[in-house]
């Protein structure tokens, strides 16, 4: 694709959000519902295409994690379409005041949301995100131009053509979606750079994906995703309770960006309480990689930890562990290592937990409660774009708020300066 084809997509997906920036909010529902409809009446046709996708992953020899991300079926096509149909249920931001104050001179002043206008995405190979992409933008009042990875074309090739004649025969631009079809790296490069035309670029996927498109953008970037979150177990916490955490926040859904990467352990609390969390945790086989004074606990099935394992994000059944002096130094840990993600303390000491989480500074911070819950589904938003761990207009879970910015809307009566 040279630099021509990508600005005659943006110039499509821009006219469609001038549209798209005037629907209400019942012509955008029922463009979604018929985006529903025609995911359950095309399951098979998806489903073809996306055993293309799955053979070609076995003969790359892709792991069965990344396959099992990638597979479609009867039932993930129907939680699909069912998630599409939540996102109606959803409040529209569109047009809703933040604030409104009237000026001295009479001038009435209102802070709208309005829609971002085009939302470009790059995502790897999950094709849920192919739908839940385009269905939050649409309810947003923003056109999408998605470019997912080579692994999910064919499966995101049908389910781009079934959303866009959905979206068309409701009477709304079937250029509301476009997919790029191209998967090289130059395509990705040349959307990180279509000034103009994307308002703003948001990267899903790993590590090297949104490092990439952070640093090599000229269109302004959300950066999201990479989770090494933490959990830490204070001297006053109650063992129980913390393990059941770190098991769940571990194990749950280890391949996510809200999996805990690394257990840290005040020292007065940690003889009795890694015994009991690694036998929660020897149930899913993970592996341990901790410091000295884990190991000296829990015996030579510990794998001594270097500075890459507290470094990194696993997606796998594997831990890094430290057991640390006190609060303080758990604290810079987690300031030298995290991701700016996800972070808790299992405490019950009220005065450390809220030196924690004032000193902590990620998008979640927890209390007595897994990470696993900094999700838009689970803070009550629906569906998500994604999790962000930047500062700027969105942090945390982005749901339909975070895809529409502000503009001030002025009402007079003749006034002039």
């Amino acid at each position: 694709m040279d630099v021509a084809q990508m600005i005659e997509i943006g110039q499509r997906a821009k006219k469609a959000s001038q549209v798209l920036m005037c629907a209400g909010t019942m012509e955008k529902n029922r463009a979604l519902l018929s985006i529903a409809a025609a995911l359950r009446k095309s399951k098979d046709r998806i489903m073809e295409e996306n055993a293309l996708d799955i053979q070609a992953a076995k003969e790359n020899g892709t792991s069965a994690a990344m396959i099992d991300r990638l597979t479609l079926s009867d039932a993930r096509i129907e939680d699909i379409a069912a998630a599409v149909e939540k996102i109606v249920d959803l409040e529209d931001p569109v047009g809703t005041i933040d604030t409104g104050f009237v000026r001295p001179n009479g001038l009435s002043i209102r802070k709208t949301r309005v829609p971002m206008g085009v939302v470009g995405i790059i995502f790897e190979a999950r094709p849920n995100v192919t739908v839940d992409a385009a269905a939050l933008c649409l309810k947003s009042g923003n056109a999408a131009i998605l470019r997912g990875g080579k692994e999910a074309i064919h499966s995101n090739q049908a389910l781009a053509e079934v959303m866009r004649d959905a979206i068309e025969n409701t009477g709304l631009p079937a250029d509301s979606v476009i997919l790029i079809e191209d998967t090289s790296r130059e395509s990705a490069t040349e959307m990180m750079k279509l000034n103009g035309y994307i308002d703003v670029l948001i990267p899903r996927g790993g590590a090297g994906l949104i490092r990439a498109v952070v640093e090599q953008a000229t269109v302004p970037v959300i950066e999201t995703g990479v989770g090494n979150c933490h959990i830490y177990i204070d001297k006053s916490a109650d063992v129980q309770m913390g393990a059941n955490i770190i098991f769940n926040a571990k194990t749950s859904r280890p391949s996510v960006c809200n999996a805990a990467e690394t257990l840290l352990v005040h020292q007065d609390i940690a003889q009795e309480f890694l015994p009991v969390a690694k036998a929660l945790l020897d149930t899913k086989y993970v592996e341990l990689r901790g410091c000295q004074r884990t190991a000296a606990i829990l015996g030579p099935s510990v794998v001594p930890a270097t500075e890459e394992d507290y470094a990194k994000e696993f997606l796998d059944y594997i831990l890094a562990v430290r057991v640390v002096d006190n609060l303080d130094q758990a604290i810079e840990h987690i300031r030298t290592y995290s991701s700016g993600h996800s972070e808790c303390i299992v405490t019950r000491d009220l005065e450390n937990a809220q030196r924690f989480v004032s000193s902590i500074d990620s998008a979640a911070v927890y209390v007595n409660a897994s990470t696993r819950f900094t999700d838009g589904g689970e803070f009550g938003f629906g569906a998500e774009i994604g999790i962000s761990t930047q500062k700027l207009h969105a942090r945390g879970p982005m749901g339909l708020r975070e895809l529409t910015t502000t503009k001030y809307i002025i009402y007079g009566d003749g006034q002039v300066r």
